[in-house]
């Protein structure tokens, strides 16, 4: 198969299903993939990358069981634990990253869900940044949320919502067992019903195969994912992964081509891992991705992590959005 010929058919309309033959995907020569990727982000997203940036609101003692997760209560690692931040403390933070040209400012939450008056906590945040940092969208990741939740946080000025489905649904039972695939997809399918950006993805380098990674894109073309965050596995000690080899930057860059030529309209975002990349993610840029998560949680840290994407990004003729009062 002609990689490049199929990234013009993709770019003039075809999308690839289930009845597809994916070798060429999984086996066909990576800079040739990788240019076609390049090629469909290029014509079917265009030269925007679009930055988001994260607050940990709630951080440990997680019931649920995933075995990458250091804020997991079954596995045994230094994860800092807290409840639900103050909400100076998130506000502050919202108006840092605005005032970086960040595009959007998540909470994020440990646990299975955000309930309660923890939950009513959250809105307020929210709808206090929806009203005072007009510059930047609003997004959420609270994890199970009802479609009354997930309509109140619309309501209050959130207009997307992450939702890692983090594996293959054949992967996902070696991963986790304290909830289902099945039940992941059902909250991406109220998201998509409220009429908010679905973001999720996943998490690369979890001992699954490349079947599996063909399966995992396949479902979220089939969702209508708007945003996919591909993380590649840095194990964490005291976690059952602490011990898995991490991935090699020609299979993250497949993988990144891959889920672009699958899900070509969709923003393929650089999350965990860009460490593993040339230059923080430089190749990557250049094989189909078109966003990333920035910033790590520490004003003054991120705020140097922002500039540099920024000089990175633009330096490659890419375009991100101006921080206020820049042209």
């Amino acid at each position: 198969m002609d990689l490049l010929k199929l990234a013009e058919e993709i770019i003039a309309g075809r999308r690839l299903t289930r009845t597809d033959d994916f070798s060429a995907l999984l086996d066909g020569d990576l800079d040739m993939l990788c240019t076609g990727a390049d090629r469909i982000r290029a014509a079917l997203v265009g030269e925007q990358v679009d930055l988001c940036s994260i607050i940990n609101g709630r951080s440990g003692r997680c019931p649920e069981d995933c075995k990458y997760c250091a804020q997991s209560a079954h596995n045994h690692t230094n994860c800092e634990v807290y409840d639900f931040l103050p909400e100076d403390t998130i506000v502050d933070a919202c108006r840092i990253h605005e005032s970086e040209g960040v595009d959007r400012f998540s909470i994020v939450t440990a646990g299975r869900s955000l309930s309660g008056v923890e939950f009513e906590r959250a809105l307020h945040a929210y709808e206090t940044m929806h009203r005072e940092c007009p510059n930047i969208d609003l997004c959420a990741s609270m994890g199970f949320l009802t479609a009354e939740q997930l309509h109140r946080l619309h309501e209050a000025g959130v207009s997307s919502y992450h939702h890692n489905i983090e594996t293959s649904r054949r992967n996902f039972p070696n991963i986790c067992t304290t909830h289902t695939y099945e039940q992941k997809l059902e909250t991406l399918r109220a998201v998509k019903a409220e009429g908010m950006c679905a973001c999720s993805g996943g998490i690369l380098g979890m001992g699954e195969t490349w079947e599996d990674r063909l399966d995992m894109a396949l479902d979220l073309a089939e969702l209508g994912i708007d945003s996919i965050p591909l993380n590649a596995l840095m194990p964490i000690p005291g976690t059952p992964l602490e011990n898995l080899p991490r991935l090699t930057e020609p299979d993250i860059l497949r993988a990144i081509a891959l889920f672009r030529y699958i899900n070509p309209e969709a923003n393929i975002r650089l999350a965990a891992g860009r460490a593993l990349l040339t230059n923080d993610g430089e190749r990557a840029f250049r094989s189909g991705a078109s966003a990333t998560i920035t910033g790590d949680m520490l004003t003054t840290a991120a705020c140097a992590t922002i500039r540099s994407d920024r000089k990175m990004l633009t330096d490659m003729g890419r375009r991100v959005k101006p921080a206020p009062g820049q042209s």
